[in-house]
């Protein structure tokens, strides 16, 4: 009996589909899904990202006492998300650069590859949401290459990356119903997630297909 393979992302335990492997997917249609609405999510973000960046970090007491070093006129850790970055890698022998790399710059190293591979041109602007935009139309052949599962690495960190700053509740339901594989009670739902997922097999589920198996179980 040959065993179907495996999503090769992070975590991820779901057997690939026949159609998924028939279209040479070497990660599954959840995780992709994730990618893209991760994708879809930096317009927004990039409008709460720059708002916070011109909020005044303040470190130190309020009282009369002076200080040497003035105030940053932004937040500092939101500053490094929504920075420009550079098209070289840098040499930090001093440790100097700290903090989250800035997206265009985690955005724009995906891009550059994808063109490259397919020889393609980028998108006619090198800004966040441009290259997300461009991004999100490559998904399908990215997801048949070897570093599928590095793409969705970046991007899932990047994310982070985005909620923890903008303080962003990502709330987790568990869902009253038994999971259609494994029978258990141990499915939930996440914000901004597009799947309802069991813990215990691993599975992920569309609403879909969540409504198809509550009808075979009412027929039955």
């Amino acid at each position: 009996m040959t065993l179907a393979p495996i999503c090769i992302t992070e975590r991820c335990t779901r057997e690939l589909r026949t159609w998924e492997t028939e279209a040479h997917m070497l990660i599954c249609n959840p995780c992709l899904g994730q990618m893209r609405t991760w994708l879809q999510q930096i317009p927004a973000a990039m409008t709460v990202l720059r708002d916070g960046s011109m909020q005044r970090e303040r470190t130190g007491t309020t009282g009369r006492s002076g200080t040497r070093t003035p105030p940053l006129p932004g937040r500092l850790d939101t500053l490094n998300l929504v920075g420009p970055a550079a098209h070289a890698d840098i040499h930090d022998p001093h440790g100097d650069q700290i903090g989250e790399r800035p997206l265009v710059g985690v955005l724009g190293d995906w891009v550059r590859l994808i063109c490259e591979e397919r020889r393609l041109n980028g998108p006619d602007q090198w800004a966040e949401t441009a290259l997300a935009a461009w991004l999100t139309g490559q998904l399908g052949w990215a997801s048949q290459q070897s570093w599928a599962d590095e793409l969705h690495a970046a991007l899932r960190d990047m994310t982070w990356a985005i909620r923890g700053i903008a303080r962003l509740d990502i709330l987790t339901r568990p869902v009253s119903r038994p999971c259609p594989r494994c029978d258990m009670l141990s499915l939930t739902e996440t914000d901004w997630d597009r799947y309802t997922r069991c813990g215990n097999c691993g599975t992920s589920y569309t609403q879909t297909e969540l409504a198809d198996d509550a009808q075979r179980r009412a027929a039955a």
